[in-house]
């Protein structure tokens, strides 16, 4: 069974219907029991940082994902949580990915939103997609590039597309809205 992290931010029911089409069994749960005894858990979102991360440690969910030991996932909102820092809200993360997650630059047009090609893939998550994968994107608030990117996209400034870590990956973009592309990448998740 897939678990998706319920956690009061948006887009987990796009993911569960992405994740559903692919043929797998899926449950959209806060419970710590569900998430520790996933095959897979996926860390979706949209919406706002402080607001989220709170949910997340007002249930001790923060505590439960530090500790999966099975492949997690995490989309937009969800890699930004999993990382150090975010501006937004000036909200603590989870700390898997030793990243700061900062606004694009003022002056430019944000959110970041539509279509967007991913260089430099590296990889399980990336295998059998072309090597400027196209995917897209909504957001206002990105990652660094650093040691635990295996992605990067430019939009004003570079940025880390993908992140990954032991058993944690995570992508800015999302593949639930990205077509064939997406589904691809899911698969290789699913199948890790």
């Amino acid at each position: 069974m897939i678990a998706i992290l319920k956690y009061n931010a948006g887009n987990t029911r796009s993911v569960y219907n992405a994740v559903s089409r692919l043929g797998y069994e899926v449950s959209i749960s806060d419970d710590p029991f569900v998430l520790q005894s996933a095959e897979k858990v996926i860390f979706p979102g949209v919406g706002e940082a402080g607001s989220a991360m709170a949910y997340l440690k007002a249930r001790e969910l923060d505590l439960v994902i530090r500790e999966l030991k099975q492949p997690v996932l995490g989309i937009c909102l969800g890699m930004q949580l999993l990382c150090a820092y975010s501006e937004e809200s000036n909200t603590e993360g989870i700390g898997i990915f030793d990243s700061q997650v900062q606004r694009f630059p003022g002056g430019y047009l944000v959110p970041h939103m539509g279509w967007n090609n991913c260089a430099s893939l590296k990889g399980s998550l990336f295998e059998g997609l072309d090597l400027n994968a196209d995917f897209y994107f909504v957001h206002s608030y990105y990652a660094h590039i650093n040691a635990d990117t295996v992605a990067a996209a430019d939009y004003i400034v570079p940025f880390s597309a993908a992140l990954q870590k032991d058993n944690f990956y995570a992508v800015q973009f999302h593949p639930e809205k990205s077509a064939q592309t997406g589904n691809l990448l899911l698969q290789n998740f699913l199948t890790l």
